[in-house]
């Protein structure tokens, strides 16, 4: 771990050092303010402690920069002339902590070691948030992909609802991630729920939570779907198959921004932009009485149409190429190539299983197929 000390002091700077160092931390130094943005920019550091009243460039210009910088080390600032305001005033500017004068060695090493926390939960953040949002890409250069990429980066950075219809296996919900990701509630919560797949007796628990002793196996306390999602996003998938019962309070959510669980008369106030997909034609649900007119004209503010992989097979060699890295990434499988012969195959026959079933194809191929995967492969595992 590098630390750097930024202090006017010489002799706290020195004795802060070697006491680091003794502790096995690389530490550098800077004698102001100045020098210590000048060093903070031009390597890396896990942490900067960084004195407050210093000539040339003092504390809280120093974190100013480095705030606007967007540098990922954690700042602590330490102070003799310390009070509660100029304490408050760094943590608003993004400070990590704040440390007195004289400095204690042991609070010095807990605020190290809780900084050393936070960076390895930021990053394990953004490992995580890759495998979700960053495989959530949407490959293909064919005409309805292009301008499904058109819409989404016109409606993404809105709060409008999104309505996107589209069969089975098509990629719904990579669109709903690629709404959310590039929004401005990409840093909050993303919460999926695929409504077909909750018994229509738990749904309305599933949504909006419940209190403890609402029905027989509520034995606690229970935050639904809409709250987790508070400040993010909320995907409804397969909507079309949702209860009467359920929609309509889905309908209150929408209109009135609050809701209440299951057990409860209280109101809880929600911030959700709510996307929803379906493979059904709703128009259709709405004519058998299955759908609620008024729910659908509010979800359908923007309807994204995701068409089948038989309507855009010229992306199947682009779709192949990705499934195939992807694949082998997650599984360590040697990597295999596919022929020309074998793709153009692959091409001509129907995908009534769209992107999912090309994807299983793919992978059986990659394990039952040649190093070269040819076309006598394909037509002998597909």
């Amino acid at each position: 771990m590098k630390i750097l000390i930024i202090d006017d002091e010489r002799s706290i700077r020195n004795s802060l050092k070697e006491i680091l160092s003794d502790e096995g931390y690389e530490v550098d130094t800077a004698e102001d303010g100045a020098q210590g943005v000048q060093a903070a920019l031009a390597g890396h550091y896990d942490v900067i402690f960084c004195d407050i009243k210093m000539p040339v460039m003092d504390g809280t210009e120093v974190l100013s920069k480095l705030s606007a910088e967007e540098i990922e080390s954690a700042i602590v600032m330490i102070s003799g002339h310390a009070d509660i305001s100029t304490a408050v005033e760094c943590i608003k500017k993004g400070a990590f902590d704040f440390i007195e004068k004289p400095l204690d060695l042991n609070r010095i090493l807990i605020t190290i070691k809780n900084a050393t926390d936070k960076a390895t939960l930021t990053t394990q953040n953004k490992v995580l948030k890759k495998k979700v949002f960053g495989t959530a890409r949407m490959i293909g250069e064919s005409a309805p992909m292009q301008h499904i990429r058109d819409i989404v980066a016109k409606v993404a950075a809105t709060p409008a609802r999104v309505l996107i219809e589209g069969p089975n296996g098509s990629g719904k919900e990579l669109v709903a991630r690629s709404l959310h990701a590039q929004s401005d509630r990409a840093g909050a919560p993303y919460i999926e729920v695929n409504c077909a797949a909750i018994p229509s007796e738990l749904i309305e628990s599933e949504l909006f939570g419940h209190e403890k002793g609402s029905f027989t196996s509520a034995i606690k306390q229970h935050k639904g779907k809409f709250e987790q999602a508070d400040g993010g996003t909320l995907f409804l998938d397969e909507i079309g198959d949702m209860s009467l019962a359920a929609q309509a309070k889905v309908l209150r959510v929408l209109q009135e921004n609050k809701l209440s669980r299951v057990g409860s008369d209280a109101d809880i106030k929600v911030d959700v932009r709510v996307i929803a997909a379906t493979n059904k034609d709703l128009r259709k649900e709405i004519e058998a009485g299955n759908f609620r007119e008024d729910l659908y004209h509010r979800l359908s503010v923007i309807v994204i149409k995701v068409p089948s992989l038989d309507e855009r097979k010229e992306d199947i060699p682009l779709l192949v190429d990705y499934f195939v890295e992807q694949i082998c990434q997650e599984t360590a499988m040697p990597r295999k190539t596919f022929s020309p012969e074998a793709v153009k195959l692959l091409q001509e026959r129907s995908w009534k299983g769209n992107i999912r079933e090309l994807r299983n194809v793919v992978e059986r191929l990659l394990i039952l197929g040649d190093q070269i995967i040819t076309e006598q492969n394909v037509k002998e595992y597909v």
